[in-house]
C-alpha cells in the first residue's frame, strides 16, 4: 500500500511540475498574434479581373503593427500590377489588412504570370509570423477590351468644340477607372459637420482634399439673384465659383448639380412643397412652345454666363460636370417621372444641351445622365435616355440601397454593373454621382468596417468600372464623411488609403492629355 502512495505521489509531482512547464510555454505562444498571408482569389487576369491578399492577425493588438514584405515573381511590381509597397501597417486593434492587386492593362499578350508575397518581419513584439506567411497569385490574360486613346477622346465627347481641358478630363476619367476611382463630396468646401469651417472635413481626417468637388447650379439661377453685391443670392454665386476655381487649381474635378426651382413660383424643387397643378405642369411648361419656355432660357443664359465665367490660375476654361435633372426616375423632383414621359422629358434634355452648346457657345461642359436607384436592367436605365450624342456620363445616386441589409447591398453592385457595363459599351465615364450613409451621432452608427469593406467592395467587386463616387455633404448634425473624434474615422482612413481609391493628392493632371497615345 506505502509503495501504491508513493508511487501515486511521484506522478502528481511529475504531472504538476512536467505540465506546469509546459503550459508556461503554451501561455507564452497564446499571448503573441499570428500574422497570417492568404490570396483572396487563385488568379487575376487582364484587363479588369483584380484580386488581391489579405494579411490577418489571430488576434487584435494595442498598437499598430508595421509589417515587411518580400515581394516577388516574374509578374513584375509597379508594371504588371499597381505598385504593392514593401510594408504594410495593420492598424491598433484590427484584424486585417487588404494589399490589392490592381492589373495594368498594358495591351500586350504575355504567358501566365505569378506574383508571391511573403511576411519577412515584424516591427512588434506582440505579433510573430505564423505557418501561412507566403501566398501566391496568378496572373493571366484576358481578351483585350477597346481602350480610348487619347488621340480619338475628342470624337467621344457630346461637343465636338470641347475645350483641350475638357476633353482631357473626359479621356483622364476613362483612364483612371481602368484600375482606379476617384472619391467625391459634395459642397466640401462649404459645409462641414458642426459647422467647423476651414478645410474640408475630408482634408481634416486624411490629410487631403476630396478628388471631386460637388457644386449646385440652384442660387445661382434662383429668382433672387439680382447681381448685385448686397444680395444674398449673388454673394452665393460668387462663394459657389470661388470653389470651382479653387478645385480646378488644385488638379481637382468640379461636378454641378441643379435643383432648380419649379418655373411658376420660383420656390420649390421637392413636390411635396408644390400644388398639383404645379407638379403636373412644371415640365411641360418649359419645354420649346410652353408658357415658361422663355423663363427657362433665362435660367440656362444664368449657367452659361457662370461655366464662362469659370477661370483658372492658368487662364484657360474650367471643364466642368454638369448633371441636370438628376434622380429623374424618382417622383420627388417635379422632374420625375411621375410628372412627364419619358418622350417629354428626353425633348427636355435635348433642348438643354443643344442650348448651351450651340447657341451660348458653351464648350467647357461634360453632361451627365443620374438616374436614382429605381432600375434593375438597362432597359429601364435607359428608359428617358437622350441618346449617346447628348451624354458623357452615366450615373446613379443612390442612398436607399444602403439601408436596406446585405439585399440592398448587392442590388447596388448588380446597378453599378449595369453603368459600368453601358460605360464600356458606349465609351461613356460612369460613377457612383452622389452617395451617403448619413450618421447622425448619437442616434445611429454606420455598419463595422462600413467604408473600407461594404462600401468598397460594392464599388469594385464584379469587375465594375467606376471613375469617380460622391459622397453627399456633411452638416451641422449628421456625416457622411467622418471626422478624427467618430469611432468610424480610421476604418475611412483605410478606405481612403488603398491603393486604387484616389483623393485630391492621387490624381494625375486630369486637364492634360497624355503623350503616349493610350
Amino acid at each position: 500500500m506505502k509503495k501504491i502512495l508513493k508511487y501515486i505521489i511521484l506522478l502528481i509531482i511529475f504531472i504538476f511540475f512536467g505540465c506546469s512547464k509546459d503550459n508556461d510555454e503554451d501561455e507564452v505562444i497564446i499571448e503573441k498574434s499570428l500574422a497570417t498571408i492568404v490570396a483572396n482569389s487563385s488568379s487575376a487576369s487582364e484587363p479588369a479581373n483584380h484580386s488581391g491578399f489579405t494579411i490577418r492577425l489571430s488576434k487584435a493588438v494595442d498598437e499598430n503593427t508595421t509589417i515587411n514584405l518580400n515581394i516577388e515573381g516574374s509578374a513584375e511590381n509597379g508594371i504588371d500590377y499597381v505598385e504593392i509597397p514593401s510594408t504594410i501597417t495593420i492598424l491598433a486593434n484590427t484584424l486585417s489588412v487588404d494589399i490589392p492587386v490592381t492589373i495594368i492593362d498594358d495591351s500586350q499578350p504575355e504567358e501566365i504570370e505569378l506574383i508571391s508575397v511573403t511576411l519577412m518581419n515584424i516591427d512588434s513584439s506582440n505579433v510573430i509570423i505564423g505557418a501561412l506567411d507566403s501566398a501566391l497569385l496568378t496572373l493571366t490574360n484576358e481578351a483585350e477590351e477597346f481602350l480610348l486613346s487619347s488621340s480619338e477622346a475628342k470624337f467621344y465627347v457630346v461637343n465636338s468644340n470641347a475645350t483641350p481641358e475638357t476633353v482631357a478630363l473626359f479621356y483622364n476619367l476613362k483612364k483612371v477607372a481602368r484600375t482606379s476611382f476617384v472619391v467625391g463630396q459634395q459642397d466640401a468646401f462649404s459645409s462641414f459637420f458642426g459647422n467647423a469651417s476651414g478645410v474640408s472635413d475630408m482634408k481634416k481626417t486624411t490629410g487631403f482634399d476630396p478628388g471631386v468637388l460637388g457644386l449646385d447650379f440652384m442660387f445661382v439661377t434662383d429668382d433672387e439673384n439680382n447681381g448685385t453685391p448686397g444680395n444674398w443670392f449673388y454673394n452665393q454665386e460668387l462663394s459657389i465659383k470661388g470653389d470651382a476655381i479653387e478645385a480646378y487649381n488644385k488638379g481637382m474635378v468640379n461636378t454641378f448639380s441643379w435643383h432648380m426651382r419649379e418655373p411658376y413660383e420660383g420656390e420649390h424643387f421637392f413636390t411635396n412643397n408644390m400644388t398639383d397643378f404645379q407638379k403636373e405642369n412644371a415640365l411641360r411648361s418649359i419645354l420649346p412652345n410652353g408658357e415658361n419656355h422663355e423663363y427657362y432660357k433665362t435660367k440656362l443664359d444664368k449657367i452659361a454666363e457662370v461655366a464662362r465665367g469659370l477661370i483658372g490660375s492658368d487662364g484657360k476654361l474650367i471643364p466642368i460636370i454638369f448633371r441636370p435633372f438628376h434622380e429623374f426616375d424618382g417622383n420627388w423632383f417635379w422632374w420625375g417621372k411621375d410628372y412627364c414621359t419619358p418622350e417629354e422629358f428626353i425633348t427636355l434634355w435635348r433642348f438643354t444641351i443643344d442650348y448651351l452648346k450651340n447657341v451660348k457657345g458653351i464648350n467647357n461642359m461634360l453632361f451627365a445622365y443620374a438616374s436614382d436607384r429605381n432600375f434593375n436592367s438597362e432597359a429601364e436605365y435607359l428608359e428617358r435616355y437622350p441618346g449617346d450624342n447628348y451624354v458623357d456620363v452615366l450615373g446613379m445616386d443612390n442612398y436607399g440601397d444602403f439601408n436596406n441589409g446585405m439585399i440592398g447591398l448587392n442590388q447596388v453592385n448588380n446597378k453599378l454593373q449595369i453603368i459600368s457595363k453601358l460605360a464600356k459599351d458606349k465609351v461613356k465615364v460612369a460613377g457612383l454621382t452622389e452617395s451617403c450613409f448619413f450618421v447622425t451621432p448619437g442616434v445611429n452608427e454606420p455598419p463595422a468596417e462600413f467604408y473600407s469593406k461594404v462600401l468598397y467592395n460594392v464599388i469594385t467587386e464584379n469587375e465594375i468600372k467606376l471613375s469617380y463616387m460622391m459622397f453627399w455633404s456633411n452638416n451641422r448634425d449628421s456625416y457622411c464623411v467622418p471626422l478624427n473624434e467618430h469611432s468610424i474615422a480610421d476604418d475611412f482612413i483605410q478606405f481612403s488609403s488603398k491603393i486604387n481609391v484616389f483623393l485630391q493628392n492621387d490624381l494625375p493632371n486630369m486637364y492634360q492629355l497624355s503623350t503616349n497615345g493610350i
